[in-house]
C-alpha cells in the first residue's frame, strides 16, 4: 500500500493511458462517421454531462462553484490551450503528414511539458528520469514507424506546415497540462476538469459558428452509431481520462505523467489486432517493451 501511494500519480498517469486508448479508438470509429468538427464539440458536452453528475453525487455540487477566481482563470486557460488549440493543430496535422508522423512529432510532449514545468513550476527531473522518458518515447517511435499506415510512405519529404502544426499540437498538449496543474493546486481534480471542459466548450462554440458548422453537429446528433461511440470516448477520455490526468500531475512531476500518458500508440497495439486483424510486427513489439522498461524506471 505504501508503494501503491508513493506512486499515485504514476498508477493514475497509467490508467490515464489506458482511458485514452479506448477514447482514440471510439473517436477515431465516430470521426468517420459523423465528422470531426462534430465529435470535438459533442464529445466535451457529453463529457461535462457525465463530471456534472459524478460530482453532484460525490461532491454535492453540479458546478465548480467553490473554486477560486485563481483556479478559474488558470484552468480555464489551460482547457482552451490543450482542448481547443493543442487539439485543433493536431487534427490539422493529420491532414498534411498522416497520423503516423504526426503521432510521431506528438513523443515530444513529455520533453517540452519538462521544460515547461520546469519554468512555469520549478520543477526538476533527475537523470534518471530523463533515461526513462528517453526509454519510453523511443519505444513509442518505433512501434509508430513499424506501422503501415494508408497512403502514408517512408518519406522525408514532409509538408514543412504540417509538422508545424503537429508541433504546435505537442506544445499546446504540453503547456495545458502543466497550466492545470498551475491553476489546479489543491483544488479537487474531478472538478478542475470540469473548468477546462467549460473553457473548451466556449472556445469550439465559437469556431463551429464561425465556421458555420452547426448543421453538420445537428446532424450528427441524428446518427445513434456515431453518438454511441462519441458517448463512448466521452466517458473514457473527457470524463475519466482528463481527470485521471491532473490525477497524475497532482501526485508526480508533469513531465513523468506525460511520459507515461504518451503510451497510447503502444497501448492501441493490442486492439489493433484483435479487433482490427491487424499484423503485430517486431518492431512493434521491441518498441513496446523499449516503452515499458522506461516507464518501469519511474516506479523504481
Amino acid at each position: 500500500m505504501n508503494f501503491f501511494n508513493h506512486h499515485l500519480g504514476e498508477f493514475a498517469a497509467l490508467l490515464t493511458a489506458f482511458f485514452w486508448t479506448v477514447t482514440s479508438l471510439s473517436f477515431e470509429s465516430a470521426s468517420h462517421k459523423i465528422g470531426s468538427v462534430a465529435v470535438n464539440i459533442l464529445r466535451l458536452i457529453i463529457g461535462f454531462a457525465f463530471l456534472s453528475v459524478f460530482n453532484l453525487i460525490r461532491r454535492g455540487l453540479v458546478l465548480p462553484v467553490d473554486a477560486s477566481i485563481e483556479n478559474w482563470i488558470w484552468l480555464s486557460l489551460s482547457g482552451l490551450v490543450g482542448f481547443v488549440f493543442g487539439d485543433l493543430f493536431l487534427f490539422k496535422s493529420y491532414t498534411m503528414i498522416g497520423s503516423r508522423f504526426s503521432m510521431l512529432i506528438m513523443t515530444l510532449v513529455p520533453p517540452i511539458t519538462a521544460f515547461f514545468s520546469f519554468l512555469i513550476l520549478g520543477e526538476r527531473l533527475t537523470l534518471f528520469h530523463y533515461l526513462g522518458m528517453t526509454l519510453t518515447f523511443s519505444g513509442i517511435a518505433m512501434a509508430i514507424f513499424s506501422r503501415s499506415g494508408k497512403g502514408e510512405k517512408l518519406s522525408l519529404k514532409l509538408a514543412p506546415k504540417g509538422i508545424l502544426y503537429a508541433f504546435s499540437g505537442a506544445v499546446g498538449q504540453a503547456l495545458g497540462l502543466v497550466l492545470s496543474k498551475f491553476g489546479m493546486k489543491d483544488y479537487d481534480p474531478f472538478a478542475a476538469t470540469q473548468i477546462r471542459i467549460i473553457a473548451g466548450i466556449f472556445g469550439y462554440t465559437l469556431l463551429v459558428t464561425i465556421l458555420a458548422r452547426w448543421g453538420i453537429v445537428r446532424n450528427a446528433t441524428h446518427n445513434k452509431s456515431g453518438m454511441i461511440l462519441t458517448s463512448l470516448g466521452a466517458f473514457f477520455g473527457p470524463f475519466l481520462g482528463v481527470s485521471f490526468s491532473l490525477i497524475a500531475i497532482k501526485y508526480t512531476e508533469a513531465g513523468i505523467a506525460s511520459t507515461i500518458m504518451a503510451l497510447v500508440p503502444v497501448f492501441i497495439i493490442l486492439p489493433a489486432v484483435v479487433l482490427f486483424k491487424q499484423k503485430v510486427t517486431l518492431p512493434e513489439i521491441l518498441g513496446a517493451i523499449v516503452s515499458v522498461a522506461g516507464v518501469a524506471l519511474f516506479f523504481l
